[in-house]
């Protein structure tokens, strides 16, 4: 599944430079002229892009995670992580949702994707899983603690609006489901098994 990268509000022109290349971002510069006609140095920063995957079990729970990373507080969240270079990003959030769950799924559908920060070269995909099932253990990174943990819809959407989720791609749909009964309907069917 070939899928197209999201634009940015803000593209890094091709005659940016990369003044520094870090361990996740990588600084970018070039020189942009002004309504005055005077220049000014301009900055961006780029990173790998990422996947996110809510995996919907058969008895229509959602499977989220809880997590513990270095220097984050916990956190709860959906199965993700960086795209690897040269790797498709519908392969990443496979093997996302298998290091992070053990699990695999019969079918993967594109929620959204975006690229949420304009000063950032980033996208973030977020997937939709059906047809999930256990094959193996974790594999988690070392810098990773993960419990997982089964919702239903309803409960989803408390914890989606809470102060521990780490999932902004996602909750602005939510608050906005429980405003439009037609937009409820409407994610309650994307998260229907």
């Amino acid at each position: 599944m070939k899928i197209q990268r999201p634009p940015s509000s803000q593209p890094l022109p091709d005659h940016a430079e990369c003044v520094f290349k870090g361990q996740i971002f990588d600084v970018y510069q070039w020189q942009q002229e002004m309504y005055d006609g005077s220049t000014a140095t301009f900055e961006k920063l780029k990173r790998a892009d990422t996947v996110i995957v809510f995996p919907v079990l058969d008895n229509g729970n959602i499977l989220l995670t809880k997590q513990e990373q270095p220097g984050k507080r916990p956190f709860i969240g959906a199965p993700g992580g960086r795209v690897d270079p040269g790797e498709e990003v519908f392969e990443a959030a496979k093997r996302e949702l298998l290091e992070e769950t053990g699990c695999v799924a019969d079918e993967f559908e594109l929620y959204n994707s975006t690229q949420p920060v304009s000063k950032i070269e980033w996208a973030v995909y977020v997937f939709i899983a059906k047809g999930v099932k256990k094959v193996a253990d974790l594999n988690l990174d070392p810098g990773e603690k993960i419990e997982l943990v089964e919702y239903s819809f309803k409960e989803f959407l408390k914890v989606a609006c809470g102060p521990d989720f780490d999932g902004k791609e996602i909750v602005r749909d939510v608050l906005e489901a429980k405003m439009d009964e037609d937009k409820m309907k409407e994610l309650k069917l994307k998260f229907s098994q």
